[in-house]
């Protein structure tokens, strides 16, 4: 490939991803509003349900059946839980946080990833990532600030599911090696919708009105959107070049916050999210730096 073309879609790639966290961006926005009028788990369900019935009409007349084909039943099965349990910590942490506040503290997932790099692949970590690391769960201390008046039970919430969601990274990043991306999509989708399916007989209510059920296919109408759009945007460009990109979601959900909520961050908030945005963007960063590195080394010829 050119180098204009190579550059043409790492900038096509900077531009969906971007799109994509203003996706998820609404996606937040819109579940504390819903939720606060639906049952949590009802709103869950059409989330998924919506995400599973497009994809499966979208991709199965072309690629018939065989697209549902897994070498790893159960690893779909374990990634589609934790996704599942991380939106179902969104859900009830959204209730009770704010949306920008609430989007900082899960943008830790990346430094997160690191240190399970290190346990789980065996991964050696550089002490500047390490201080990286620190600075963004730093970061996220002064978000929660733990003893202070602002400091709640639901405040802990989004580590979980940073936990979750880094696990969730980390295998689909092995699985992806031998596995067709779009069949993870579907399975995502589905085991979310069958999981959740189980409980809904015990809240589903029909007293809705016709705008909260708008506003309920637009949360699957965002998380759709946005998954599929950050599936072309890795298609497209390097997943360390974009990377940097993820933390534009903090800035659309202070937005969304302050449109929909009046809600405007103090500024020791203000702070943790910096802290947060500088210090994951830097991870980037010094990953594509290393990656730059070990192909330089790979590259410098054997003496004799």
């Amino acid at each position: 490939m050119s180098r204009p073309a190579t550059a043409a879609s790492g900038m096509n790639g900077i531009l969906l991803i971007l799109v994509a966290m203003a996706c998820f961006a609404g996606l937040d926005t819109t579940t504390k509003y819903v939720t606060a009028s639906v049952p949590l788990v009802m709103a869950l369900w059409v989330r998924y349900a919506f995400q599973a019935v497009s994809t499966t009409l979208l991709v199965l007349p072309t690629r018939g059946l065989s697209v549902f084909k897994t070498a790893h039943p159960k690893f779909q099965l374990l990634r589609g839980l934790l996704i599942l349990t991380s939106s179902l910590l969104a859900f009830i942490s959204l209730r009770y946080l704010p949306v920008g506040e609430f989007t900082a503290i899960v943008m830790i997932t990346p430094l997160a990833i690191t240190l399970l790099a290190l346990t789980s692949l065996g991964e050696k970590v550089s002490p500047l990532r390490w201080l990286l690391v620190a600075g963004g769960f730093a970061g996220s201390l002064i978000i929660m600030r733990p003893g202070g008046d602002a400091f709640t039970w639901a405040s802990v919430l989004p580590l979980g599911l940073v936990a979750c969601n880094a696990a969730f990274q980390v295998l689909t990043s092995k699985m992806a090696r031998t596995e067709d991306p779009v069949t993870m999509h579907l399975y995502t989708g589905w085991v979310g919708t069958l999981a959740v399916s189980f409980a809904l007989p015990f809240v589903w209510t029909s007293a809705i009105s016709w705008q909260l059920w708008t506003l309920l296919m637009l949360m699957g109408v965002f998380a759709t959107v946005g998954h599929f759009l950050m599936i072309l945007a890795y298609q497209g460009a390097p997943a360390a070049s974009l990377t940097p990109y993820l933390y534009a979601q903090i800035g659309f959900a202070m937005i969304g916050g302050w449109l929909v909520f009046s809600h405007v961050p103090d500024g020791w908030s203000t702070i943790g999210m910096v802290m947060i945005a500088i210090c994951g963007a830097g991870g980037a960063w010094l990953t594509v730096h290393e990656g730059r590195a070990s192909r330089q080394i790979a590259i410098q010829p054997v003496e004799a």
